[in-house]
């Protein structure tokens, strides 16, 4: 008996539909240091550390459709000047936020928003607030 989802994947999978899936996926590779393969007229399942990204063009049956991701990286300074050197827009250079995370966030040329974050502190909620507070 066929399991409900590949081995591998998790229960909710995101999906991109662009217009030029094989260019996204050469920025997706490099930025994120990624697996997976373009193959034209099929989705590309591409490994982002342990998680399932499918890109696929939209062949006429869908419209192009981006996507807005926060993905844990080991070092969220080194991967967001990657994603400059590949023709991303900065939308937030690396900060330290009050909730334990390292963060920064671009947009790719396809459209997509990809925070990019490292985490660094496990915070209660209590200690989350406290420094909320404090920000002002």
């Amino acid at each position: 008996m066929a399991k409900f989802k590949p081995d591998g994947w998790h229960t909710v999978t995101p999906r991109i539909v662009v217009r030029d899936p094989e260019n996204l996926i050469t920025f997706i590779k490099m930025v994120f240091q990624a697996q997976g393969e373009f193959h034209r007229g099929l989705p590309a399942q591409i490994m982002i550390g342990d998680s399932v990204v499918m890109v696929s063009g939209g062949d006429g049956l869908r419209d192009p459709m981006s996507a807005f991701l926060y993905v844990y990286v080991e070092d969220a300074d080194s991967t967001f000047q990657r994603a400059i050197a590949a023709n991303a827009i900065s939308l937030e250079v690396p900060t330290d936020t009050p909730y334990g995370d390292r963060r920064a966030m671009v947009r790719d040329p396809w459209g997509n928003t990809w925070q990019i974050a490292t985490h660094h502190d496990d915070l209660s909620a209590a200690e989350i607030r406290s420094r909320l507070d404090k920000e002002g």
